[in-house]
Parts: C-alpha cells; structure tokens; sequence
C-alpha cells in the first residue's frame, strides 16, 4: 500500500430539514466513492439536516430524522470498506450539538463536537476538556473533541476531527490533535461564501496543513442551503503537508467528490525530521477500526517531475530569485569573513561554474567592489571543445572580470610521464589528473593573490560522486553545493530571461543552457564536438535529482520511488530505463559517501542537503545490498531481468 490511502471530500446538493433526501444524496455519492477505492469520505458539517435550519434544530422531528438516516446511513457501511464523516445535530443533557460522526463497519464510532468558535444559537459549544459516553442505536459511543481513529495495521495514520468554524478559532483544536499523534484532519464544515473567502480559504488551510504536517480534508456546505442571508458554494479540498493534492468546482448543481491520495507515509517522514512533534495523547481516547487498504497502482495525485521548485511561471521566478539570493549572500559572507581580497573561480563555459560566477558578480556589487577582484579562470586541456572554450573567454569579458587562461596540457603531459602514464591511455588516471591539475592552480592562484577558491559543483554531483576526489570535489567554499543540477538549469535561465547583463552575455547564457553536460576530460570527437556528455554515462539529471529527493528528504523504498517515478515521468521513460537509473542512483550513492564527508562549507539551499556538517551523516562504508537488491526483483517483476550498473 506504499503508506498511501485514498481519500475524498464530498459536498452532496442537499435540501434543507429533509433528512430523507439528504440521505439518499449522500448515499450516491458514497457509491461513487466506493467505486473510486476512496477508504476515507468527509461530508459537510450538518449535512444529514442542512446546516441553515435555524430554530428548526429545536424541533425533535428534524433531529429524530436525523438520527434515523444516520443510523441507516451507518448499516451500508457494514458491506462497505470505507470511512465516513457525517454531521447532524444531536440532543444530550439537554443541550443541542453541533456534532460529526465518524461511521464504518455498520456502526457509528464516535462523535466529535464543535468546541470552540462561536456557532449558531441553538446549537451548544461542547466542553473542551470532556469526553461522554453516550447511548446511540444501541451502543454507547464516544462524544468529545479529544478522539483518534485509527486504522488496524496502519499506524501512521491517525484522524481527527475539526468541526466547522473551530479551524478558525486563535488556537485551533487540531494543534493539540497534532501533537497527539494526528496525521489527518478531518474538516466537515459549512460557511457563507463571499468574494474573498476562497483565498483565504486556501491559503488558511494550507498553512494549517504545513505547519502541523498533516493531510487535511476539507468539506463545505453546497448550494442546497438556505439562501436567505448566505450563499454556501460547495468548496472541498485535500491538503497535504502544506501542499494542495486536489479541490472541487465550487457552486455545482450537482455536488462535488473531490478525489487524491494521501502520502501518510510521507507526512511521517516530515515529522520525524521536525523536532517539535513529541506525541502525548494520555488523555485522549483512541478508537481503532478495520479497513483494507491497498494500492491499485493508479495514483490520485500529481507527483511533480522536479520536487525541488516548481516547474514554470511566477513561482519558479520567485524561486530562482530566492536561490539566486541565499547563494549571493553565503559568498559576500563569506568573502568578507575571510577578509579575501580576491574571489578564484575556474570558468569552464559549463553549466555549473557558469552560476557560481552569475552569484560572485552579483556578490561583489553588492558588497560594493570591483569586479576585476574576481579572478576567472579557463583551463583548457586535452577534452576542451571550442564552443565551450569561447563561450568561457566571453563570459568573464562580458561580466567584467580578470580572465585568466592556463593550458594544462604541457603540465599533464609532464606529469603522467613523471609516473609513468601512457598519454593515449585514457583511464580514470588521464581524466582525473586534469581535475586536479586544475584544482592545484586554482588553489596556488588563491594564495597567490590572497582569495578563496570558490567551488563550482553542485548537490546532483556530489549525490552522484561525479567528481574527482580531491580534484573538483574540493575548494575553500562550494557555492553551488545545496543546489541541484536541474535548478541550476533553472537559475540560470531565470537570470538570461531577466536580461540586463549586457555586452552579449544573455546570449552566452542560451548557449551554456543548451551545450551538453560534460566534464571534458576526453578529445573531442572528429567534428570537434563533445565526445563525454555526462548523462549517457551516469543517467538523466531530472532522473536523478527526482530519486535524490525521495531518497534523502522523505526516505522512501526503492519500491515506493519506482511507483512515484513512473506517475511522474512514465511517458518519457520506459519502466526497464527507470529501475536502470534508480539502481545506478543508489549503487553510486552508496559508494561514493566517502567524497562527501569531507566536502567543503556551502550555504543549505533548499529541503536536501548532503554536508556531513548536520545535513547528511551516513557512514562511508554502508552497504548498499538491501537497496538494490529490492531493485532487482522489482527488475524481475516488471520487466523480467535484472539491470545492471
């Protein structure tokens, strides 16, 4: 089942204080339901009666007939895998409640009141703090606010209730709900639309889900209320940890069901992560229930190809805008921390140094200095391709730095005769020689002219290892090392889009962009085009950026990945090319721990980050055999054969 449960809101086109009909429109949609796999169904506050009665709640008919179709509402549940919120109002002590009952397998688990905002008059606020036992269709049931229901052999996931205009409330009752172990508020509710109240809606809710890292289901009131002082529309959505998984066409004649699947897996992963969740539910009461829930294989949910921004429009703007600052202020800190009077970079006319140099130059305006204390740096050797080598030459002219151009072919071909390397044998030994050599100038032009050297690669290599050791894997501050490869695509983008950079540079840019990603450690090819293009050799980025995320952030299954990957990018890649790339991710992640536990300083960026300073600690020496050895037989199973590295 992969953690995951499907779920729904449902807003049925109801009749005020007619029970009967409101029955039996709840009913089809709970058919509907059913035959989406929906294991968890909320209707709106008040929805067995209409919540607009008025002094109509007075009347012990309506309540009766409420009660009556609750509890036949309740007997279908019985051949039903499937869990329902239903609200009505009910006497007890005296006093009227505004009540949700939580039903399945034939009977009526609990009722859960609105406790805190301000309600109707008739209906009564219920005691915070108490919790009742009451008679209903003969058994006793719980009524209380402080109640959690649980599904038999899943016990990640825990469901509260919050009634109505409660959410509302200063403090909330979720947020106890929360720090007891809730990972699923339930939120029947019926409230007057008016021009602002999506919005607010929306943006309230998310911030609730976010901030307690839940999924929140939410329910409103249709259309089929009394319009006399408001008009209800109809609103249902699914949050989950801040993120909005799904909502329905408000204002419908015919009612909404509102479908997604929730990750309680995920929301487990968050909290885990966060330190503010210690769980004390002593005083409340837990009910669990039994329910089979299973995994079709067809998710209800968008899965974003690129989970570290978003994929267009303003939000990825705003994004970039955000990397591009956190990166600009990290150097100009550091720089000025250091007391360095210069900035050392290597410029490759590659993607990745590229940005680094974009933030050094937006670094030194900021602090005020001259862009000829930024140092470029172009290092041709036996791989360089003229289009790169150009692109660089123009790139640190059109900026405005000091350009700097050193070959390293004399000094390798020096230094592998020194230890006794065949030039025309290019081995690892031919390609990581030129890394280094290179990072030795860099280092020595540093001191020589009293800077840092400001490092280039960024997170997608380093979760790769794709980087010389001691080579390319190291400088005195790593720029780009919270960023991964495809945001780094993204940012520079961005900033060419932006324009402004004058002399040519924006252009220079759309080139970077669209040259193939390469070390250039082997000749080019006849044409005198890159022969090395780094994605044949160790797989796609946005591949393995989107397996970086799932592994590291929320610490799935190998299983649970391939399921995500396929609903992600399943029209671009076979499943055979998936299980290759996600199998050559966790082979290369494993082994190649041991360069990042002494990777230099660089600012955390986004959710991921792998500095063994506090971000990612993991031994050099773990096995990576459980892994792949999942891999292999979902290898086996899908395609019938296992993959290779």
């Amino acid at each position: 089942m992969f953690g995951l449960i499907r779920v729904a809101a449902a807003s049925p086109r109801l009749a005020v204080a007619d029970c009967q009909y409101n029955k039996e429109a709840i009913l089809r949609l709970v058919e509907e339901a059913e035959e989406e796999d929906v294991r968890i169904l909320t209707f709106p506050e008040l929805c067995l009666t209409g919540s607009s009665c008025g002094d109509l709640f007075y009347q012990e008919t309506l309540r009766r007939a409420a009660k009556k179709a609750l509890l036949e509402i309740a007997a279908v549940t019985a051949e039903k895998n499937l869990l329902l919120v239903l609200g009505l109002p009910l006497a007890v002590k005296n006093k009227i409640y505004n009540v949700a009952a939580v039903v399945t397998g034939g009977r009526v688990l609990g009722f859960v009141p609105r406790s805190q905002a301000v309600g109707q008059r008739q209906l009564a606020l219920f005691p915070k703090e108490e919790i009742w036992q009451i008679p209903f269709g003969g058994n006793l049931v719980t009524l209380g606010r402080r109640q959690l229901f649980t599904a038999e052999g899943f016990p990640e996931l825990k469901i509260a209730l919050e009634v109505g205009a409660d959410a509302w409330a200063a403090v909330p009752p979720c947020t106890e709900a929360a720090a007891a172990g809730a990972t699923l508020i339930l939120h029947p509710a019926a409230e007057g639309e008016t021009v602002v109240s999506a919005q607010r809606r929306r943006k309230r809710l998310a911030v609730q889900s976010g901030t307690l890292a839940v999924g929140w289901i939410y329910a409103g009131a249709g259309i089929g209320e009394s319009t006399q002082d408001m008009v209800c529309s109809g609103a249902t959505l699914i949050f989950e940890n801040g993120d909005l998984l799904a909502k329905g066409q408000r204002f419908s004649a015919e009612g909404a069901l509102t479908i997604a699947d929730l990750d309680v897996d995920l929301l487990a992963a968050e909290r885990r992560r966060r330190s503010d969740f210690s769980v004390d539910a002593d005083s409340w009461q837990e009910h669990e229930f039994t329910m089979e829930i299973r995994n079709s294989g067809d998710l209800r949910r968008e899965v974003a190809r690129a989970p570290f921004a978003p994929e267009t429009g303003e939000a990825l703007a705003e994004r970039c805008a955000e990397i591009f600052s956190i990166q600009t202020t990290a150097v100009a800190r550091r720089l000025a921390h250091t007391h360095a009077r210069r900035a050392v970079v290597g410029i490759s006319g590659g993607l990745d140094s590229t940005l680094a140099l974009l933030v050094l130059v937006r670094a030194f305006d900021r602090l005020g200095r001259d862009r000829k204390e930024i140092v470029g740096v172009t290092m041709p050797g036996f791989g360089t391709t003229d289009r790169t080598y150009q692109n660089a030459l123009a790139l640190m002219d059109g900026l405005g730095i000091t350009r700097e151009e050193i070959s390293i072919v004399p000094s390798l071909l020096q230094h592998l005769a020194d230890i006794h390397h065949d030039s025309k044998n290019h081995n690892v030994t031919y390609e990581n020689a030129q890394a280094r050599e290179r990072t030795q100038i860099l280092m020595d032009l540093a001191n020589d002219n009293n800077g840092l050297v400001i490092g280039t690669g960024d997170l997608s290599e380093l979760a790769l290892g794709w980087a010389t050791y001691n080579g390319d894997h190291m400088s005195m501050y790593g720029v780009n090392a919270g960023v991964p490869k495809t945001v780094v695509r993204m940012v520079v983008d961005w900033i060419s889009r932006r324009g402004g950079l004058g002399d040519g540079v924006n252009e220079i840019l759309r080139d970077v962009l669209d040259t193939p990603i390469s070390p250039e450690l082997l000749p080019p090819d006849e044409a005198g085009d890159i022969r090395q293009k780094t994605e044949d050799i160790v797989g796609p980025y946005e591949l393995h950026d989107f397996f970086l995320y799932y592994v590291v952030r929320c610490g799935f299954t190998p299983e649970k990945i391939f399921l995500y990957a396929k609903q992600a990018w399943g029209e671009v890649y076979d499943d055979r090319t998936l299980l290759k790339w996600l199998r050559n991710f966790y082979h290369r992640f494993f082994q190649q721990q041991f360069k990042r536990s002494c990777m230099p300083d660089g600012p955390l960026v986004g959710s991921v980050t792998l500095s063994p300073r506090g971000g990612w600690q993991m031994p050099s020496d773990a096995c990576s055999t459980l892994w792949l050895e999942q891999i292999e037989e979902l290898m086996k199973e899908t395609v019938g054969e296992v993959t290779s590295v």
